[in-house]
């Protein structure tokens, strides 16, 4: 007799993007001018090209003007400078891709708004906030729990400790209450906010010894972000059922995935480019920008 088909769930980034779209919509309807995004290109990497346009296809389909402009290395810095005096543009200086040093002090200090009344968000870096979006779409966000608690008991591993995305990941899961273990070439590291949640934000420490294949076993949620082809996540350690989701150019699943997980997102970058327009949106309120 023919065993069963497994009963993994695959859900891709295009169905969760929807619903932020219709968000970020919105949001632009009430806006008086269309924004015009601007961005620069300055690698070869061909996943980066493919980011800028797939960003320009979403922004002229749901009314933003986008402006790609292809700088040398050497002259990026001056190209920025430029855009940032240019009033037409939402500008470095109101940061959508959330990387600037306040904001990343603000994520790492769990602070989330940027005043005292609480009315202006602070900004979240897109690539981290875009897996944030897909945790709470699949309900791995418990809202039963008050906000900033709701992955308190969640366990995730976080394949990936770059600045940019792995980092701030771990960070921001942790200070919304989980247990995470960020794994890098060479070590462990744990980000939580303590037994109960006692820290209001999260805390690192060292875990001499592991690697990954300790993490695994322990995980709900399984986070990769490995740069390169030959990576490949060991589902033999991964627990059973556990959700995976990859947000690597490449892919760090095997086909075989779909045996052992429970949900399996096999890329998110079409909700990357949803969350970068919703960040625009907040940004443009944030400085004032009239609504009809």
């Amino acid at each position: 007799m023919a065993e069963d088909k497994p009963n993994c769930k695959v859900v891709l980034a295009n169905n969760i993007a929807k619903s932020l779209l219709e968000e970020v919509r919105d949001g632009l309807s009430k806006i008086e001018r269309k924004p015009l995004l601007v961005g620069f290109l300055s690698s070869s990497d061909p996943a980066a090209r493919v980011y800028a346009e797939w960003t320009g296809k979403t922004c002229t389909e749901n009314g933003f003007a986008f402006d790609l402009r292809e700088v040398d290395r050497e002259l990026l810095e001056d190209a920025l400078i430029d855009a940032n005096n240019d009033d037409k543009i939402v500008s470095i200086d109101k940061d959508v891709e959330g990387l600037s040093h306040r904001y990343i002090f603000n994520m790492y200090q769990n602070i989330r708004f940027l005043d005292p009344a609480n009315t202006k968000k602070s900004i979240l870096p897109c690539t981290p906030l875009a897996v944030i979006k897909i945790l709470e779409y699949l309900r791995i966000y418990n809202t039963i729990l008050p906000y900033g608690n709701r992955l308190h008991g969640r366990t995730i591993t976080v394949i990936n400790r770059s600045e940019v995305v792995g980092r701030p990941l771990a960070a921001l899961l942790a200070n919304d209450g989980a247990c995470v273990y960020s794994v890098d070439i060479s070590d462990v590291q744990e980000f939580t906010r303590g037994v109960g949640l006692r820290k209001r934000r999260h805390e690192v420490v060292d875990k001499p010894g592991w690697t990954l294949d300790d993490c695994l076993p322990l995980s709900d949620v399984v986070i990769s972000g490995v740069p390169g082809d030959k990576y490949k996540v060991p589902l033999e350690k991964m627990r059973d059922g556990a959700v995976c989701i990859n947000f690597s150019s490449e892919r760090n699943f095997t086909p075989e995935v779909k045996e052992k997980a429970s949900i399996y997102v096999p890329a998110i970058g079409k909700v990357t480019i949803a969350v970068l327009l919703r960040n625009l949106l907040v940004s443009l309120q944030s400085i004032g920008i009239r609504t009809r």
